[in-house]
């Protein structure tokens, strides 16, 4: 009697092998809307992503799948773009194309989680409710923010004890409008420096 339960495991077993392998390979692959305003300004930026990919297991064309879309330089695209990748039903939005790409992604989803990475001001911008707890459907990585100058210059002068004066470079053409709200406070803060 034992011998015929065995039987039957190894036979179910031989037979269901060729089922179960092609029921894992047929799981869903993951797609990915990439959003930027020109791949050709930051190619590291595309590289840093696809490496955090590799990192985690991920390869595009073999598990996961990458939408491009490029605004090239005019941001006027993004909202088009942005619906687009809706439209492809993509499983998250990277918005690296500053503010107006998350604006645009927010504008035409609700639903689909948008992950940012360099901007200002994500806060004064209306991208999120707070640092620490983001809400809705958008996350990412802020540059600087109003309420973290006074640490950075805190920091400095922790790592620095003796300076008393701090310069603030910034490029003219970055300056967007989220961004002026971070160069104020920069300045206030060195003010009482």
């Amino acid at each position: 009697m034992r011998l015929i339960g065995l039987a039957v495991i190894l036979t179910l077993s031989v037979t269901l092998a060729p089922i179960v392998a092609e029921a894992q390979q047929a799981a869903k692959v993951a797609r990915i809307g990439y959003l930027v305003t020109n791949p050709a300004a930051s190619p590291h930026l595309r590289e840093a992503f696809l490496q955090g990919l590799r990192d985690l297991g991920y390869v595009d064309g073999r598990n996961v799948v990458i939408e491009y879309r490029s605004a090239e330089g005019k941001l006027e695209r993004y909202p088009a773009l942005a619906a687009e990748l809706v439209a492809l039903k993509v499983d998250v939005i990277f918005a690296g194309g500053g503010t107006r790409s998350v604006l645009a992604a927010m504008q035409a989803t609700r639903t689909v989680p948008i992950v940012f990475a360099g901007v200002g001001d994500p806060v004064t911008s209306g991208l999120v409710s707070s640092l620490a707890r983001p809400g809705g459907n958008v996350t990412g990585l802020s540059v600087l923010g109003p309420e973290l100058v006074g640490k950075s210059l805190e920091q400095l002068k922790q790592a620095v004890p003796g300076v008393s004066r701090v310069a603030f470079l910034w490029h003219p053409s970055r300056l967007l409008l989220e961004q002026s709200s971070v160069g104020e406070a920069f300045k206030m803060r060195c003010k009482t420096f």
